[in-house]
């Protein structure tokens, strides 16, 4: 069976960094077409009283038992579509075992949560619903409050012409999902040939981000999601601890496969300016240190602070719009 999981080689780099054009230091040239990152689609929500629903059952915190947690409780929309914790609490307010994942985006990743244990919004929803740890809920006891409520059953006639049950939940939750796309980061409107849609630092840090290989990770319109990558090629951040927890494991906890051990889904660099602290664990609490880290894992390298700089610059330019605003964070300066 063919894998996802490809270590990024040094031939990968170089053929990434000498496939793009020379560095940007006069004339700032319009984006080549042959660019490893594609810029995000506006969405297209070609059901919006399905999605109009979504949007009412990712707020309400009837969703989970007693009442207690909605989805957007973890999944802050108005910042960077996750909760900036390391680690959440959880329906036991024990924390999670992982960072939550931001929401925006992830309809184009080829799967869902660090693991990448779920293949679709649809399966990925039904699990939180019903893990103890997260909503804690069950099919009868949601779906007795989601009947017992005209509002819901007049919005589900409307959308799908019956009331409220599993599939038709689910479908909805995953139709709003589908639509939290953010679009017209500043590096997008640059691909698009806006020329000073983003700084000359920028630029540089992008330059960089291809040439020591990061693209081989994170490219794509979502900037990553699309692959395996075990997390400790050149390094082991691991080996400095004094515990490995299960969660360090990476998808080695589902298959039990040797080749599996640290292994997790690449997450998107979308709005990862907004979206600290960073890895599986949260154990990167800023940007910069997210990329040093990272710089010496996979890649191998240990980068100065001004290079460091640049690549967290082009990254910033990554922050997309969501209705038309940009997400906002506390724990990372705007560009």
């Amino acid at each position: 069976m063919a894998r996802n999981f490809r270590p990024a080689s040094a031939a990968i780099w170089w053929f990434l960094a000498s496939a793009a054009p020379a560095a940007v230091g006069t004339g700032q040239p319009a984006a080549s077409p042959d660019e490893p990152i594609l810029p995000i689609p506006a969405p297209s929500v070609s059901a919006p009283a399905k999605a109009r629903l979504g949007e009412r059952l990712f707020f309400d915190p009837r969703l989970s038992h007693n009442d207690t947690m909605a989805c957007a409780a973890c999944h802050h929309l108005d910042e960077g579509g996750d909760d900036n914790r390391a680690r959440s609490p959880g329906f036991d307010g024990q924390n999670l075992p992982f960072n939550t994942p931001t929401v925006f985006n992830s309809a184009l990743s080829f799967r869902l949560n660090w693991r990448g244990n779920f293949r679709t919004l649809d399966e990925q929803a039904e699990a939180v619903l019903l893990d103890p740890r997260l909503m804690n809920t069950s099919w009868p006891e949601l779906l007795a409050k989601l009947n017992g409520d005209p509002g819901y059953r007049e919005a589900f006639a409307a959308a799908y012409g019956a009331g409220p049950d599993r599939a038709r939940v689910l479908d909805a939750i995953a139709t709003f999902e589908r639509s939290l796309l953010t679009p017209d980061a500043p590096f997008d409107r640059y691909l698009r040939g806006e020329r000073d849609a983003i700084t000359s630092d920028a630029q540089r840090g992008y330059e960089l981000f291809k040439s020591y290989g990061c693209v081989a990770c994170h490219q794509g319109k979502n900037v990553g999601g699309n692959l395996f990558q075990k997390f400790g090629i050149f390094e082991n951040p691991f080996a400095r601890r004094a515990n490995v927890a299960e969660a360090d494991l990476g998808r080695y906890t589902l298959t039990g496969e040797e080749r599996d051990r640290h292994v997790f889904r690449v997450p998107s660099l979308r709005n990862v300016a907004v979206t600290a602290p960073y890895f599986h664990d949260g154990s990167a609490a800023t940007l910069d240190q997210a990329i040093e880290a990272m710089a010496r894992s996979q890649l191998g390298r240990v980068l100065t602070r001004e290079d460091i700089g640049l690549i967290a610059s082009f990254l910033r330019t990554l922050t997309g719009e969501y209705r038309g605003r940009r997400p906002a964070s506390a724990t990372d300066p705007p560009p």
